[in-house]
């Protein structure tokens, strides 16, 4: 095999990576406050908190009464938590900033989480997106043992707040929907469907390298032939890293900088990308996976956002489908430089993982082949991540009925041969991997007939949905070809923070600003 001559180009990247260690990367927090006349909620203001937050903290109402008298304890004390969920009283207001509560509901009972956010290993974002709302699923679903059992640590809600936001009428009683779905959770958890077959992760990781060890042999003989087989490892190792981002076991945990190693695609990134798209799916201004215009529209804009591109994207698809690989590695970086400013778990490990990515594609294959392999990888990826959840419902609010709404935006892909049916690394069986994230993709098959009758069971509107993958691919591409045909719609919602608190541009999020890079 012979090496490629341009690997000095790998130190290259490392030139590049690390001193850009010291730019700014400017990410705005996101922050609920309510009216001083019903519930204050805001998260914990820390001492790093940005300045217009503190601001905000400042102005607000202080520990005493308008007519002088003392709050109870509970009004006068806040919280502090640590990564374990260890958690001591403190004052809640010091000179300049007051630390308010911050409720959410998790299998019925209430938590004030004001002083667990900060040390929320995935970031405060998630903990502020949930506040005063339930996140029982979210919770369950993203979550190992040893997690699940931490929140029960936390601190309950004050009774004051719980029966203003009980009385509020905002908070729906749990679905029949909702209990039978945590029934069947519990079931599945008993009988053993969470753990992983390391025998199938052999061969998976197997074929991985196979493919590997081909494309760098051909990539200089027979080049043409090393650009599909480098796209397949690139897109192979996307789905690979998939799984074990989502896993909680002890193998998956191990495997995090699969991910970043061997598809250039960070663990950070896709946490808070990916992670958000499972929680809060199809709804429009939160989830970034529909998030595509200006290149691609998912529905008629209002005039204000739309492109004449949208009157062609039937036609150009495939273009923004090619460099869907290429803007995730992009992001990949800004997000890595992000991380490690903040300081957040196994950033440096990240980077590094990065770096030899680069420096093993840039020393075993010239530009005219790990390039095009980009694009290639980027198209098959797309081709496979749109049409699962693009072509179903969008919601414009936010969602209380997390399980039914999985049911409603998403759409699986019946494969009709063996090469298919991998290449797809398992989000073929979208519906069970969005309901069941950490569960291992090879018990997805097995679980279709069994939600099948769960749909039936709860009178889920149209069941469990599923067509051939040509099908659905041809479904997709009509939903782009009647949306590039119809008229703007005055008002009709933005995909980028309309109705939502504008939740991807405070959010921790690569899409913040959209096209434009920021506001």
């Amino acid at each position: 095999m012979k090496v490629s001559t341009n690997a000095f180009m790998a130190w290259a990247v490392s030139a590049i990576i690390i001193p850009s260690t010291t730019l700014a990367f400017t990410v705005r927090p996101q922050h609920s406050y309510h009216s001083a006349t019903s519930r204050i909620s805001a998260p914990f203001l820390s001492p790093s908190t940005p300045a217009h937050v503190l601001s905000v903290a400042s102005t607000m109402p202080p520990v005493t009464t308008t007519n002088g008298e003392k709050r109870s304890d509970d009004d006068a004390m806040g919280w502090d938590c640590n990564e374990e969920a260890e958690c001591v009283q403190v004052a809640r207001c010091d000179e300049e900033r007051c630390q308010t509560s911050l409720d959410v509901r998790i299998h019925g009972e209430w938590y004030d989480l004001s002083g667990w956010r900060k040390a929320h290993p995935a970031g405060t974002h998630w903990i502020d997106w949930y506040d005063g709302r339930d996140a029982t699923e979210v919770m369950d679903a993203f979550h190992s043992e040893k997690g699940r059992a931490m929140y029960k640590r936390l601190p309950k809600s004050s009774q004051k707040n719980i029966d203003i936001l009980e009385a509020s009428g905002d908070i729906p009683e749990y679905t029949s929907t909702e209990i039978a779905f945590r029934e069947l959770r519990g079931q599945l958890e008993k009988d053993g469907w969470f753990e992983r077959d390391l025998k199938r992760e052999a061969l998976l990781l197997g074929i991985w390298g196979s493919l590997a060890v081909g494309a760098a042999l051909t990539a200089h003989s027979v080049p043409s032939l090393s650009i599909f087989l480098l796209a397949l490892v690139f897109t192979n190792a996307g789905w690979l890293g998939h799984d074990y981002v989502h896993g909680v076991d002890k193998f998956a945990e191990s495997m995090r900088m699969f991910t970043p190693l061997c598809s250039g695609l960070g663990v950070n990134w896709w946490s808070d990308k990916h992670n958000k798209h499972h929680a809060l799916t199809n709804e429009q201004g939160v989830d970034e996976d529909i998030a595509t215009d200006p290149f691609l529209y998912t529905w008629a804009p209002d005039p204000k956002h739309d492109s004449p591109l949208r009157k062609i994207q039937h036609l150009i698809f495939f273009i923004p489908f090619s460099a869907l690989f290429a803007l995730w590695r992009y992001d990949t970086i800004q997000v890595v430089i992000d991380s490690i400013e903040k300081k957040r778990p196994a950033a440096k490990d990240e980077l590094y993982a990065v770096m030899a990515h680069y420096a093993l594609v840039l020393t075993f294959f010239p530009p005219q082949v790990w390039i095009p392999a980009v694009f290639l990888s980027g198209l098959m990826s797309a081709l496979i991540v749109t049409p699962t959840h693009q072509s179903e419902e969008l919601f414009e609010e936010y969602q209380f009925d997390w399980v039914t709404a999985q049911f409603t935006s998403t759409r699986n892909a019946v494969t009709t041969n063996p090469f298919s049916e991998w290449v797809w690394g398992g989000m073929q069986y979208q519906l069970e991997h969005h309901l069941f994230p950490t569960m291992p993709r090879q018990k997805y098959p097995l679980l279709k007939p069994i939600l099948t009758k769960f749909a039936e069971e709860n009178n889920i509107p149209g069941g469990y949905r599923e067509s051939g993958e040509f099908e659905i691919l041809k479904m997709n591409w009509d939903l782009y070809k009647r949306v590039a045909k119809a008229d703007p719609v005055e008002g009709a919602p933005y995909s980028r923070g309309h109705g939502q608190l504008g939740a991807i541009d405070l959010g921790l999020s690569p899409a913040a600003g959209g096209f434009k890079g920021g506001k």
